[in-house]
């Protein structure tokens, strides 16, 4: 069954329309508050198709992630008691009630890790306000964690180039469902853990 490789020419496709960047700021800012799907997916394909743009792309999905970070923090500070039902029903707060056991025993740190993994940031944006965690931590550690992430994946695949983009042609299926495997193993093992 061919899944990746479809997705993955849309996202070429889309990468290369004239206003792909302010798609991938609307993409970056709405993942780090609600949206499942990381920016990472559009901010591959645009680095590869305008290389020389790269450092621009992973700027703009930094800034706009960090600013969707604070959205989730507002949220968490403001109105945790408003969207709870919210979190309840998408399955979150399970994983909410983790993160704020981890933020007591970590705060920055675990800021920094959320961001730069692909694990839901958006929880943690939530979870950092609502549990007092400092602005500025929470700014510092979102920054730093979110723009070595996008700078990393945008830079790399600049640096690739065209050997990267035939490379991934040719594997994407394989490392898609790869990709996909590990995610479900992932998640099992933390809900086993914890």
């Amino acid at each position: 069954m061919k899944l990746f490789g479809p997705l993955y020419d849309r996202c070429l496709a889309w990468a290369a329309h004239r206003h792909a960047p302010r798609y991938l700021a609307a993409l970056s800012f709405a993942e780090s508050v609600v949206f499942p799907v990381p920016p990472d997916v559009m901010l591959a394909p645009m680095a590869l198709s305008t290389p020389q743009r790269w450092y621009r792309l992973a700027a703009i999905c930094t800034l706009a992630s960090v600013i969707g970070g604070l959205m989730g923090y507002a949220l968490g500070h403001f109105a945790l008691d408003a969207i709870w039902p919210w979190m309840v029903e998408l399955g979150w707060d399970g994983a909410f009630d983790k993160v704020q056991a981890w933020f007591a025993e970590y705060g920055f740190w675990i800021v920094f890790v959320a961001a730069f993994t692909p694990i839901p940031y958006k929880v943690f944006t939530i979870a950092s306000g609502a549990t007092g965690i400092g602005l500025i931590p929470f700014l510092l550690g979102s920054a730093i964690g979110r723009g070595a992430r996008f700078f990393l994946v945008a830079g790399l695949v600049a640096w690739g180039g065209a050997r990267l983009e035939q490379a991934l042609r040719r594997y994407i299926e394989l490392l898609g469902w790869m990709v996909a495997v590990l995610v479900i193993v992932a998640v099992a093992w933390l809900e086993l853990r914890g």
